[in-house]
């Protein structure tokens, strides 16, 4: 037997087919002006090859499937979508107007069958706004349809967005008046925003708190977005751009995520409040980051995938901060909370639109905008009471620091009566060391002149034993001449008086003469001119020498050291070898002098370098060869445009690094004691600085020292 059960569920299924694939879908335009979305009276298909033409299409009527909903919804996906339906016109009208009320779908194409002939007309994001037939972001596409006449319509949907078909059809004045009031209201929305974000930059220039900056940014970005999203950039920012037609509603999703996070991280101070948030946080910047890199690669449906995912999580993340950060008593956290908490609820209820969960209506449609709006408002007054907290913390800061300030007065006063008495007692201990440090002074000044005139006394000891060493061998070689001559000078006189009396004489001439000759040869008269001209001549050569040696010496010991004069380089160092000829015994003298310019200087303060670093060459040649053969000194002088310069080399024992970075200190010595006072090279360091010099050294152990001493031409007084 036939199981009655079973009977009456397989008739249930029957009816509910007929009534599902049975009914009619027909839209008759005078029903259809009753009508807010036609959804429910079309038939849909989705082409995942996106390969098959129209004609394709129209053959196979048993690909599509009727729609169940008001706004057949195709998800996110780079498929062809196909909408089918039928029309009537039953009015007396010669057309009707189709309105797709979604601006992001990136082409839309409308095939209209009629009388067996086809129509078609595509309007797409990737063209100038300015071809569209309605200046207008919404799809419009007018069918010519007289009354009683049927049409037959396919439309193709293409995008790589959301793809949602908001379809309604009626005349022209009802859609241009469902638009205006669309319009009407996404303008009342953007004014808002446009407020808001006015205000709150004025607060900006008014407070200059960093976090209404923040805060514009991300109103600007919310804005755009949504702007974007309802086709208003396209329309009035852009409408020539088609790259940005195309990809902005992908890029403002983005940076208005990156914006989002930003501002939730200033405002809820989340670094302090929460690190380990704030971290995570900035990382989910990073997946917007790259979506935007995806999308310059060309693969905008996996770019909005990721926007969209990243947007999900990042909301819940943000509301989760602000409600930990809430639960640590930071006050500003509960507005923020408040108006996110609205703003999320709006964005759920815009994404349950999209998939059917709540109806699509006028107050679903513009829920992202409602909920932003009064999110705005909302953020705005948070930022306002944040302003009041932040004022009285400050004032509460104030009242703290007056009281502070208060008994720190109070403390001060105290501590000045025993200050002062301290002061009494440390004035009286001060004095009393004053006294004991003039003392010191003096005795210091004292010491200072002694060691100087110590030096002073070294070095004219020097000078004398070199000078009376110079002196003594050409006066020496004109003394010894004296003698002789005057026995010459006697015997030529003796010699006068002879010949005189021999002239006298009455004697006859011839005898005369041969007297004469007799006693010239006698008195070997020839030799004795001569040996008279050649002693005469070394007391002339003893005597210049002599000259020469006092013309050193004036030269080098200038009366006039104390006063600036151009004087020639090459002559001071010629005049101080002159003082220490006497030192310079087995050790081989080289001099490489170049014509100078006279250098504006002090001469004898000069000398008194040259002559400091010339005895220490010496005595570090002595140190090494020990008096015998292999010393070398070289002198050499050069001079350029602004400066002359002398450089003293030589190859005795030479310096380590520790000795060269002493050796200007004062009392500084490496020779023995009683050998040298160790004032002698800082005296010529700052002879040197005197003249805006410069004195450079370098030298190695055992292989010698080189100083380099660098004079400007031009002395320039140089003021501190």
């Amino acid at each position: 037997m036939i199981n009655s059960k079973n009977v009456f569920l397989a008739f249930c299924l029957m009816l509910f087919a007929v009534q599902l694939f049975g009914q009619d879908k027909t839209i008759y335009f005078s029903k259809a002006l009753q009508q807010d979305f036609i959804g429910e009276s079309v038939y849909v298909f989705q082409d995942r090859s996106s390969s098959l033409s129209f004609k394709e299409i129209e053959q196979q009527d048993s690909l599509f499937k009727p729609s169940l909903v008001k706004v057949p919804n195709f998800g996110v996906s780079s498929y062809d979508s196909w909408i089918r339906f039928t029309v009537v016109n039953d009015l007396d009208l010669n057309k009707m107007t189709i309105n797709i009320s979604n601006p992001i779908i990136d082409e839309v194409t409308l095939y209209i069958k009629k009388n067996g002939n086809v129509d078609s007309i595509k309007t797409s994001n990737y063209q100038s706004f300015k071809k569209r037939p309605y200046k207008h972001q919404y799809y419009l596409f007018d069918i010519p349809l007289k009354k009683g006449e049927t049409a037959e319509c396919y439309l193709k949907l293409e995008s790589n967005q959301q793809i949602l078909a908001p379809i309604s059809i009626g005349n022209d004045t009802r859609i241009i008046s469902e638009i205006s009031i669309s319009d009407t209201r996404t303008g009342l929305y953007l004014g808002i925003m446009l407020v808001m974000l006015l205000y709150n930059l004025f607060i900006y220039f008014t407070t200059k708190d960093r976090d209404y900056l923040v805060y514009c940014h991300y109103i600007f970005w919310v804005t755009l977005t949504q702007a974007t999203l309802l086709g208003y950039s396209y329309r009035f920012l852009w409408p020539e751009n088609l790259w940005m037609a195309e990809n902005m509603v992908i890029i403002c999703g983005a940076m208005s995520g990156i914006a989002t996070i930003i501002f939730s991280i200033s405002f809820l101070r989340t670094r302090k409040f929460s690190p380990g948030l704030s971290k995570v946080l900035f990382a989910t910047i990073a997946m917007y980051v790259l979506a935007l890199v995806v999308l310059l690669f060309g693969a905008k449906p996996t770019a909005f995938q990721i926007v969209n995912v990243n947007a999900a999580l990042v909301s819940l993340l943000i509301m989760y901060t602000a409600w930990h950060i809430y639960r640590k008593n930071y006050a500003p956290a509960r507005y923020f909370l408040l108006s996110w908490t609205i703003f999320f609820l709006s964005i759920l209820i815009f994404v349950s639109k999209d998939y059917g969960a709540v109806p699509y209506n006028a107050f679903t449609i513009h829920s992202v905008e409602i909920g932003s709006a009064l999110e705005a408002v909302f953020l705005s007054f948070a930022l306002a009471g944040k302003i009041n907290i932040l004022k009285k913390e400050k004032e509460a800061s104030q009242a703290e620091a007056l009281a502070i300030a208060k008994e720190n007065e109070r403390i001060i006063r105290e501590q000045n009566v025993i200050l002062e008495a301290k002061v009494h007692e440390r004035t009286a201990e001060l004095e009393e060391s004053n006294k004991e440090l003039n003392i010191t002074l003096e005795d210091l000044k004292q010491a200072q002149s002694q060691l100087v005139e110590s030096e002073k006394m070294a070095s004219l000891g020097q000078l004398t034993a070199g000078i009376a060493h110079e002196i003594n061998n050409p006066i020496n070689f004109v003394t010894s001449n004296v003698t002789p001559l005057k026995r010459d000078v006697e015997m030529l006189i003796d010699t006068l008086n002879t010949i005189e009396q021999v002239g006298l004489s009455e004697a006859p001439p011839e005898e005369k003469r041969r007297h004469i000759e007799e006693y010239k040869e006698e008195m070997d008269f020839d030799y004795l001119k001569t040996e008279i001209s050649y002693l005469l001549k070394g007391i002339h050569e003893g005597a210049s020498r002599t000259a020469e040696i006092v013309k050193g010496l004036r030269i080098f010991s200038r009366v006039d050291e104390d006063d600036l004069k151009r004087a020639d380089i090459n002559e001071g160092l010629d005049s101080t070898l002159v003082i220490v000829n006497n030192l310079l015994n087995k050790i081989n003298l080289v001099k490489e002098y170049e014509v100078l310019p006279l250098a504006e200087c002090y001469p004898g303060k000069l000398n008194q370098v040259f002559l400091n670093i010339i005895t220490n060459a010496i005595h570090a040649i002595n140190s090494k060869f020990h008096g015998e053969a292999g010393g070398e000194l070289y002198i050499k002088t050069h001079a350029d445009q602004h400066s002359v310069f002398i450089t003293f080399k030589d190859n005795g024992t030479g310096m380590d690094d520790k000795t060269m970075k002493k050796i200007f200190e004062p009392f500084f010595t490496t020779k023995e004691v009683g050998e040298g006072t160790g004032l002698g090279m800082s005296i010529a360091y700052n002879t040197i600085k005197k003249h805006n010099g410069q004195i450079k050294l370098s030298s190695e152990v055992g292989k010698g020292t080189e100083f380099v001493i660098q004079i400007p031409v031009i002395h320039e007084i140089v003021t501190t």
